[in-house]
């Protein structure tokens, strides 16, 4: 075999590799990890099941790499924000605009988080899911604690009941959102921010002489 052609199959390898976890990823999160059998990826991908073994052991491996692959990129989205020293407002929107992203990005790994890590977690090869929601929450509930403090957020609110309104309200998009689709992830993030920080009912005006009125 030349040299050249060495190359080029060794530079195909990764791009085949990720075509194939893409794959097996739409497969999870349409039947479940327990449903889903290698065959049944390999006949998505248009391959014989034995062909995948060339690249995965297992489908439990192709299941790791798609969760840790994303959550390794979300927490550096989310470590690269939380180091940025913006206020608590500021803060709470550029997560939602970064977990907007993920979904755009890894969609379907997304959906499988949310269906599945609850069982995954019990089972030592996935130990870093617990560890990632323990830092989810350390870092979101930090965050909301911040703005009470500052007088940001209302002295009233339940930090941790926000906390998991916020988060099952963002990552239930992976159910409904389409990468590609009529609006762009920072569009969908604005108009969420909009109605979580601002409401959806119109203010009235204030009377003349009232407080807060002109």
């Amino acid at each position: 075999m030349s040299a050249t052609k060495k190359k080029t199959q060794a530079s195909a390898a990764p791009e085949r590799r990720r075509e194939l976890l893409d794959t097996a990823a739409e497969v999870f999160a349409a039947q479940g990890y327990n449903a889903t059998t290698v065959r049944k990826i390999a006949d998505a991908a248009g391959m014989l099941a034995g062909s995948l073994y060339y690249h995965f052991d297992s489908k439990e491996s192709m299941l790791d790499e798609i969760l840790s692959t994303f959550l390794d990129e979300l927490w550096q989205g989310y470590d690269a924000v939380l180091a940025a020293g913006l206020g608590p407002r500021e803060t709470i929107e550029a997560l939602v605009t970064e977990s907007f992203r993920e979904i755009d990005r890894h969609r379907a790994a997304v959906a499988i988080y949310q269906k599945e890590s609850r069982h995954l977690t019990d089972q030592p090869r996935f130990q870093y899911l617990t560890d990632s929601q323990h830092k989810f929450e350390k870092a979101w509930l930090g965050t909301l604690e911040r703005g009470v403090a500052a007088g940001v957020f209302r002295a009233d609110l339940d930090v941790r009941l926000t906390y998991r309104f916020v988060r099952d309200t963002v990552w239930v998009a992976a159910s409904w959102y389409r990468p590609g689709g009529q609006h762009s992830p920072e569009e969908i993030a604005r108009q969420y921010l909009s109605m979580v920080l601002d409401g959806v009912a119109v203010r009235p005006a204030r009377p003349a002489g009232e407080p807060g009125g002109l």
